[in-house]
């Protein structure tokens, strides 16, 4: 049902580059929505993305461009968003065209800040989105990998399984595989809370914690992991499988994990806002941590390693003694 829709990509950054140029393998022209009128000036005249991925080439005929959100959604039958949780309300802000009849997709791993939604209940909630109408795309994936064309792996999840189906046709290469899932509400919070595990093996790397501290550390947060999401989310998933343990090793280990890099230059005493500044790039987990913690004030769910990272991030306390402090509770 899904195989002669228009299809939008809404953001401008690394991972909205690399779902933009998986798709232009399969469908014959694109909508991107790109804010910044420059960049698509930029893009038009040389062919390629001005900050991110700028080795992946386009043929910008078959792309319209838009810098107007309610002209995008117009013109578009499914919406994928691509852009920092943070600010994905400030981007939705001047949007007045009716969506819900739209299929939204997240391809954000993070979780709206304030209202600690994760992406699918945001656009339910305050859209009308049906969560029937609402996909998730999830990993192991990263963006440079992609820009590559190293073989990769996608799962995406809807409650739809057809539409989930219908759209992974629409991702798949040569070097992209795909499955489907209908855990939209596990693969988002996997999603998020693998950032937050992800800055927490950084700042272990940054304190020059071994690999052997490593694997004992993920071991304990996938199933930090698992606790969290079937408390919040009861449904008979397999927490083993690539979407979940998958995403959260890549993410830990990978030398493209932003949420690692940043880590580990808190590890090795940067603050927070310098860290920030000097990545150029936002790491979602920075903002995850804390609407996780809130979150599981409802739930009281044991979840020792987001502890850790929040207290280091938001508290102050000091790396070392943190992590030294959580390691007598690693099994």
């Amino acid at each position: 049902m899904l195989s002669k829709s228009k299809i939008a990509v809404v953001g401008s950054g690394s991972w909205a580059t690399a779902i933009a140029k998986m798709l232009m393998v399969n469908i014959e022209n694109l909508n991107w929505f790109i804010r910044n009128p420059d960049n698509v000036e930029f893009f038009k005249k040389f062919g390629h993305n001005p900050n991110y991925l700028r080795g992946v080439e386009f043929d910008t005929d078959r792309i319209n461009f838009y810098s107007d959100i309610n002209e995008v959604a117009e013109n578009s039958d499914i919406l994928i968003f691509a852009i920092p949780s943070a600010f994905l309300k400030e981007s939705l802000q001047h949007l007045t065209v009716d969506i819900r009849d739209k299929f939204i997709v997240s391809a954000i791993k993070g979780i709206v800040p304030e209202d600690n939604l994760i992406i699918g209940e945001f656009f339910n909630k305050f859209y009308h989105v049906p969560y029937e109408s609402i996909g998730v795309i999830a990993g192991p994936c990263h963006a440079e990998e992609v820009a590559l064309e190293r073989l990769s792996y996608l799962t995406i999840a809807c409650p739809d399984m057809k539409k989930a189906r219908a759209f992974a046709f629409k991702l798949e290469t040569s070097y992209i595989r795909t499955h489907i899932s209908d855990d939209i509400w596990g693969t988002e919070y996997a999603s998020v809370i693998k950032n937050v595990i992800a800055i927490a093996a950084g700042i272990c790397h940054g304190l020059r914690y071994g690999d052997n501290f490593q694997a004992v550390l993920v071991s304990n947060a996938i199933q930090e992991i698992k606790r969290f999401v079937d408390t919040v989310h009861p449904i008979d998933r397999d927490i083993k499988s690539s979407a979940y343990l998958g995403d959260l090793l890549v993410t830990a280990y990978s030398q493209f994990s932003r949420n690692r890099t940043f880590g580990t230059m808190i590890g090795k005493g940067y603050s927070v806002r310098s860290a920030q500044l000097e990545m150029h790039m936002v790491a979602e987990g920075y903002y995850a941590v804390k609407c996780i913690r809130e979150i599981n004030t409802q739930y009281n769910v044991n979840m020792p390693i987001n502890d850790a990272v929040y207290n280091i991030l938001y508290e102050n306390i000091s790396p070392a003694i943190e992590i030294r402090l959580l390691s007598e509770n690693l099994r």
